[in-house]
């Protein structure tokens, strides 16, 4: 069991307030894991789609395939101490995902399990999750502004830094996606379309704005 603890808090409706997480109940990262799959299968087709339009056109078939190696492994992994447990679904991910998106959602997670307490306040998971973000940066070569899933991560943890609500949280990270729209690709093999990628959402901000709605969802639930 996933427990945020310290002198944070969430609200009787389930919304985090500004300060710290004062009072979370357990967060069950098996049941975290289970729905962030079946997000990810839901939206599988979607994705695909969206990555047809400017990139491989695999990157639906690559996520579903990568979460659902993970939630075969859901009780294991929540069994390991936070830290361990998300370096190990990142390590998964990297295994199984392939393409460019297997090795930059891995070092999200790992590099967040390297940062993270087995029980984080908030300004613990918010810095874990600035430090997850520059390794994803640092990997992919990439920064805020070239159509990419840091394109979503980065408001995510300014989000968090302002101390904003789970579901407002998730309403940003889909802002951020929708977002990428109007934005020439930079990075990535949408980067060879050149004006061409303007237009189109970039898929690993669609699927990163898919699980930052699922985590926010489950944590307000839980809260």
């Amino acid at each position: 069991m996933l427990q945020l603890s310290n002198d944070s808090s969430f609200d009787t409706a389930g919304g985090m307030e500004t300060g710290n997480l004062r009072d979370m109940a357990e967060l069950n990262l098996s049941r975290l894991i289970t729905t962030a799959a079946d997000t990810i299968a839901a939206h599988a087709e979607e994705l695909t789609a969206l990555d047809q339009a400017i990139g491989d056109g695999d990157h639906g078939l690559n996520m579903k395939r990568g979460f659902e190696a993970v939630r075969s492994e859901a009780e294991a992994f929540s069994a390991k101490p936070l830290p361990e447990a998300l370096k190990a679904i990142g390590t998964k991910l990297v295994m199984t995902v392939g393409g460019a998106s297997g090795p930059l959602f891995g070092t999200l997670f790992m590099a967040l399990g390297k940062e993270i307490s087995a029980a984080p306040d908030r300004a613990n998971l918010t810095g874990a999750f600035g430090k997850a973000i520059e390794a994803v940066a640092a990997r992919g070569k990439s920064q805020v502004g070239q159509k990419t899933m840091l394109d979503v991560l980065q408001p995510v943890h300014d989000a968090l830094l302002q101390g904003r609500a789970p579901f407002e949280i998730a309403d940003i990270a889909d802002a951020a996606a929708e977002a990428t729209v109007p934005m020439k690709a930079l990075r990535g093999r949408a980067s060879f379309l050149g004006d061409r990628s303007i237009g189109h959402m970039d898929a690993g901000a669609r699927s990163t704005a898919l699980l930052v709605r699922t985590v926010a969802k489950t944590v307000g639930e839980s809260a």
